[in-house]
């Protein structure tokens, strides 16, 4: 496959790791190809970094044609860039393009053009305590036509962006509201597909979170409103007694790849780990009975983010006095180790570019 390049001109200045903030300053290339129904994909550049033209009857504009994906590449302490199990991105990436009747990317491509971009930009990689580059892939249809069908065209493109530390100040607990009107997705939906549609949805019960106080919402189903299913943007876990709980993906749950991680280290080490139903009764129980002894949410951007409060009908319950857990704690310990290279990837999660 053959991966053309347009140099730019000039070339950004790189920023201070102190400035960067999440999604807010871009490098200097982006990657970008199409597909047609009868052609497949071609046309594949890395171009720089600018606004992308659509015709106003594009697909996506209309019909919320789109998906897309989020990984770091990392800054080990030699100096060399690595990726975290990029391979998961890429799969899950195909299930949610299958989802949304959008075209899927042979494995070995979607690899081949991954790490060919981060090679031409590990430059920007920052190698500050806790900053990474930040990649979003991402696909949408683009017929120009106003019908509703399976697209006959789209366009997959890549950007990327150097952030900052996710806790700037340390790991600190934070308060969750539990949902009990809105719901993310259903099963049947969407849910398990990594699309805008679905962060669009969540927007209203976040906004109401955040005027009472709390960071975000836990999440309820969609079809009898009494399991849980995500926190915020992420997967949840929590410590029952000796059990280590954490909904089954049951189609309306987005199969996270930090999930993932979390769920093989504690079986690794012998940890009681169940994916299951998990009802909200259960789970308040668990938090006036004081057996729920740590909740944390765990995804891209945090790794992990433990909860310090819930609060489910005005009624307010502190998880580890407020505090994060050994286990939260340890999790994200292990896993960002790995990612930075601090401690030996035993897994074979890492890729070095």
């Amino acid at each position: 496959m053959e991966i053309k390049l347009e140099k730019a001109e000039t070339l950004k200045e790189k920023p201070d790791s102190s400035t960067l903030g999440f999604g807010k300053i871009f490098t200097d290339y982006m990657f970008m190809m199409d597909w047609n129904i009868d052609k497949g994909w071609y046309n594949q550049r890395i171009v720089p970094f600018a606004n992308i033209s659509l015709h106003p009857a594009s697909t996506v504009l209309h019909y919320g044609s789109e998906i897309f994906e989020g990984l770091k590449a990392y800054r080990r302490k030699d100096g060399k860039v690595q990726l975290f199990r990029p391979i998961e991105n890429i799969r899950r990436m195909n299930r949610s393009a299958e989802r949304l009747c959008l075209p899927q990317i042979p494995e070995d491509m979607a690899m081949e053009i991954l790490t060919t971009f981060v090679r031409l930009e590990q430059d920007w990689t920052p190698d500050a305590e806790g900053t990474s580059l930040y990649l979003r892939p991402f696909m949408f249809g683009n017929d120009e036509t106003l019908g509703v069908h399976a697209v006959h065209n789209a366009t997959y493109v890549i950007i990327a962006s150097p952030v900052g530390s996710y806790y700037k100040e340390g790991i600190n607990p934070v308060k969750i509201m539990i949902e009990d009107e809105d719901v993310r997705a259903v099963r049947g939906g969407t849910g398990y597909a990594k699309c805008g549609g679905n962060y669009a949805a969540s927007n209203r019960a976040g906004e109401r979170a955040e005027k009472k106080g709390y960071s975000q919402v836990l999440w309820l189903d969609g079809v009898e409103r009494k399991y849980i299913e995500e926190v915020g943007a992420m997967n949840v876990m929590f410590m029952i007694g000796d059990e280590i709980v954490t909904p089954m993906l049951s189609g309306s749950i987005l199969p996270g790849i930090t999930r993932m991680s979390c769920l093989e280290v504690l079986r690794k080490e012998g940890y009681k780990v169940s994916e299951r139903l998990l009802s909200i009764d259960e789970l308040a129980d668990a938090m006036k009975n004081g057996t729920l002894k740590e909740a944390w949410g765990c995804g891209t951007a945090a790794v992990v983010s433990p909860i310090g409060e819930l609060c489910y009908k005005d009624v307010k319950y502190t998880v580890n006095n407020g505090e994060i857990g050994k286990v939260t704690q340890h999790l994200y310990d292990t896993l960002t180790g790995i990612q930075w290279g601090k401690i030996e990837d035993t897994f074979g999660w890492t890729q070095e570019i």
